[in-house]
């Protein structure tokens, strides 16, 4: 479990893939940190730093020198550096950086790298399903926030969302929303209406899958669930995000991870099918309408 309150620069992850790749090949070799450290003529703190994606800066000779000495193929060593570009690079939400909270750059450094992100929420559309209108209304609650920031805000959230409708690899996404989430005002009836008509337009989506959870599904999982997030990557093993009102969490450990999975089949095997859900999102929609 990595708290995400202050230090967000852990977890991001191509350097843990590059980390894990290196400790990987430094083990097949049988060599220690020690061994290579002196060999290499870095300190063994620096190298484990690396292996451990602590590193914020990361230099390609660097890594191609490592790579020449574990012995690694040129295809996997051009890989690896690949990595370290994704580490150095820009990344798209970097304009908007004064604006997201504490913990969150984390998050979206792991969603953009995911394969798959499976949803629940419990009170409130999540992010990447909200309306323009529906996320204004959302933004415009912290206190001193100006209208400008509230604008800022809304444009990363739909820049953000994005992924889900781009052309090449959209990314494939399940929610599981309680149906609190649909009783829950946020702005006008006018903004819920216009909120649950696109929802069930994106759940007709081949990459998305959008189910409610009924409020006669009781608990299903045995416990009060908070929202999360599972990230599933291609070469890396899945983490779990969680947000409340007073910071982030990530958990990483295998046993954590499990636990959050055990419980998303719970809320699946107790929510309603797609076509249901569609068809209460836009009973719900009319209902606001009226």
């Amino acid at each position: 479990m990595v708290g995400t309150k202050s230090d967000v620069s852990r977890t991001t992850l191509p350097r843990r893939q590059l980390g894990r790749a290196l400790r990987d090949a430094r083990q097949a070799n049988g060599y220690t940190l020690e061994q290579v450290a002196e060999v290499l003529e870095i300190s063994r703190s620096a190298l484990g730093r690396l292996e451990l994606g602590q590193n914020e800066k990361i230099k390609v000779r660097d890594i191609e020198f490592i790579c020449q000495y574990y012995g690694l193929p040129d295809e996997r060593t051009e890989y690896l550096k690949s990595l370290v570009d994704q580490t150095n690079a820009k990344v798209w939400w970097q304009d908007y950086r004064s604006l997201i909270r504490p913990g969150f750059n984390t998050y979206l450094h792991l969603e953009v790298a995911a394969a798959e992100l499976h949803f629940f929420q419990s009170l409130i559309v999540p992010g990447l399903l909200q309306t323009a209108d529906y996320a204004r209304n959302v933004e415009s609650h912290p206190p001193r926030v100006t209208l400008e920031d509230v604008e800022r805000r809304v444009a990363l959230r739909m820049k953000r969302s994005a992924i889900l409708t781009r052309r090449h690899l959209p990314m494939r996404a399940e929610f599981l929303l309680h149906e609190a989430v649909l009783h829950t005002v946020v702005g006008s009836r006018r903004t819920m209406a216009g909120q649950h008509r696109h929802i069930a337009d994106l759940s007709v989506r081949e990459n998305i899958s959008i189910r409610i959870v009924p409020f006669a599904a009781g608990l299903p999982s045995g416990a009060a669930i908070p929202p999360y997030i599972i990230l599933d990557f291609l070469r890396e093993p899945s983490v779990v995000y969680t947000e409340g009102a007073v910071g982030t969490m990530i958990f990483e450990q295998h046993d954590d991870v499990a636990r959050f999975q055990t419980i998303m089949d719970a809320l699946r095997g107790a929510a309603l099918h797609e076509q249901p859900s569609r068809d209460l999102l836009r009973t719900m929609a009319r209902r606001y309408d009226q």
